[in-house]
């Protein structure tokens, strides 16, 4: 938590100026109980009006300046709180950017929501908070126990017993509440993860019939949640009672000391009207502090959180643009893998192993292999989604580690499985591709990925696409996905089976409009269908995360098996359906 408070730097004048401001409030809340006792003890007892009317006017002034003290903290505050809020939830979104997948995977996307939103809340929340009551509450206790020895030691004695009984009930419930709100921001995570696969998996969730079975397992998840914040919230909510009873108790033994101390004349009653409002206001004051350590401690927690984040570091070790982008040059082939291995994170066996093979410039090559074979590890490992484990991947001859990241994958245009558009207008989601991008270049674009009837279907470019691309069909956002990786005219262009949802004619005039492209790029294709990758200059076919074989179509229907196997069960289906058609 101590090293996010970097991200207040820039507001250091705010953090200084708020809390000396609530100090400033507070010394002039001390001196309230002083002028008290002198009406009592000199206006009331002489009955000496303009002395009391005087001293009035003094508590008028306290009040006006207390408030204008009050109102400049508040400010400065909240202006260093939200402005802290704003630095940490830049700098956290800018780590998370720079994580590889694999740490991303390893965190998980709900935690990290939960982090961005609902722990930044907090955060922000607790530093608000510290600012204001930090110095303020225990300048106010201290102070008051002070201003006590000022009027009378052995009375103030009771106020030193009272704060040190205090301490130690706010340290107890402090140490034993902060390891429980890092819990409950934990099972918070599961309810958000469940939340969350709810939503994007509501047509699966429905066709299947399980909306009873999900609301079940959330409500499960979500009681588990209830149990622990009430476990918490009975906890801290010992303080308050338990504040009340050491302060009234100590108020208690206050009157009656303070009683007998009047009876033989060593203390005056406005002696004791202000020892007791002293002892008020550690009263208040500790509430304060009590309901400010509740927040302090779940910000705590939550930014030991947001911290755990930060400490997890890209195992992608990212190459300068001045150190490297002098050795970047264009030579053959275009893509090598050099006995290349990739095991994910907390896994036992290698997603991939003993990757050998060349791609040539230009070339179109072919991916295929059975569900979980390793084909997009494969193709993840270019553009350096992934780091190798062993190995080596070179992309121009150079490898893919010396690479500045920007200069890679501007090399590279990337088609995901998933079809991912995001709220704006097609042309907004094209640009992603180039930001400087041309209608014109974005046409072309859309024509080589058959997708121009699709943008002059919906009236043209400025039509507003809807978050995930919900208001298109499956092939629309393909072609489009295609069509953005195709505006930047990248030199390597992969296509992980991002043509599924493709009919054979459309998938086909795809192919063969990528290859006319001039300058022709290198491709890859990873798909299912033999098809869709008959023709390619190269197939290599994945089995269990290794090489079955690489060839030709014509070369691997004599020398590999599970090629054959594939090819033979597709076309034996679309024969009989050719037959019954």
């Amino acid at each position: 938590m101590k090293k996010l408070l970097i991200y207040l730097r820039n507001y250091k004048k705010e953090s200084l100026l708020g809390p000396l401001f609530k100090l400033l409030e507070a010394a002039f809340e001390l001196l309230v109980p002083l002028i008290i006792a002198k009406i009592i003890d000199q206006g009331i007892l002489l009955a000496d009006v303009p002395y009391i009317l005087r001293m009035c006017l003094i508590l008028v002034g306290l009040g006006i300046a207390g408030l204008a003290s009050s109102l400049i903290a508040q400010y400065y505050a909240a202006k260093a709180a939200a402005g802290f809020g704003k630095e940490l939830r830049h700098g956290l979104f800018d780590h998370i950017q720079g994580l590889s997948y694999a740490e991303i995977d390893q965190l998980g996307t709900s935690t990290l929501i939960t982090r961005m939103t609902s722990d930044m809340n907090q955060v922000q929340s607790g530093v608000n908070m510290t600012l204001r009551l930090l110095l303020r509450s225990p300048f106010i206790v201290f102070g008051s126990m002070i201003m006590a020895f000022t009027i009378d030691f052995r009375v103030a004695l009771i106020f030193v017993t009272a704060i040190l009984l205090l301490s130690a009930v706010v340290f107890i419930i402090m140490s034993w509440c902060i390891p429980l709100y890092k819990k409950v921001q934990g099972k918070l995570d599961q309810v958000l993860l469940l939340t969350r696969e709810n939503l994007t998996g509501v047509r699966v969730i429905r066709a299947f019939c399980l909306e009873q079975e999900e609301l079940q397992t959330f409500q499960e998840s979500n009681q588990q949640l209830t149990q622990v914040q009430k476990y918490v919230g009975r906890i801290a909510a010992l303080m308050n009672p338990l504040t009340y009873i050491v302060i009234n108790l100590a108020v208690v033994w206050l009157i009656w000391t303070g009683a007998v101390q009047v009876s033989t004349g060593l203390l005056t009653q406005g002696a004791v009207v202000a020892l007791y409002n002293y002892m008020s206001q550690i009263l208040t004051e500790l509430i304060k502090l009590a309901n400010l350590i509740i927040t302090v401690n779940k910000s705590i927690a939550c930014g030991n959180r947001i911290q755990d984040v930060f400490q997890v570091s890209s195992s992608l070790q990212v190459v300068s643009d001045s150190a490297k982008s002098s050795k970047i040059v264009s030579r053959p082939p275009a893509i090598e893998f050099r006995r290349v291995q990739l095991c994910y994170s907390q896994t036992g066996d290698c997603a991939l192993s003993h990757m050998d093979f060349t791609i040539g410039q230009g070339e179109t090559v072919g991916i295929i292999g059975g569900t979980g074979s390793g084909k997009s590890s494969l193709v993840h490992l270019i553009p350096r989604f992934y780091d190798v484990t062993e190995g080596e991947v070179l992309v121009d001859g150079i490898n893919v580690k010396e690479y500045p990241l920007e200069n890679l994958r501007q090399k590279i245009g990337m088609v995901p499985q998933k079809a991912v558009l995001f709220k704006g207008t097609i042309r907004e989601n094209l640009k992603w591709g180039k930001k400087d991008a041309t209608d014109q270049e974005i046409f072309q674009a859309l024509t080589t990925a058959q997708a121009e009837e699709v943008v002059n279907g919906k009236g043209g470019l400025d039509y507003l696409i809807h978050q995930d691309g919900k208001n298109l069909s499956g092939g629309q956002r393909q072609r489009l996905t295609i069509a953005r990786a195709l505006v930047r005219q990248p030199q390597i262009l992969i296509l992980d089976d991002s043509a599924s949802a493709l009919d054979f004619a459309t998938d086909a005039a795809l192919r063969k409009a990528i290859a006319a492209l001039d300058p022709r790029p290198t491709v890859l294709i990873v798909s299912q269908r033999t098809s869709s990758i008959q023709h390619c200059d190269k197939i290599i076919v994945l089995d269990d995360g290794q090489i079955a074989g690489i060839g030709t179509n014509d070369q691997l229907m004599k020398t590999c098996d599970i090629y054959q196997e594939i090819y033979q069960s597709q076309f034996k289906k679309e024969d009989a359906l050719d037959e019954q058609a």
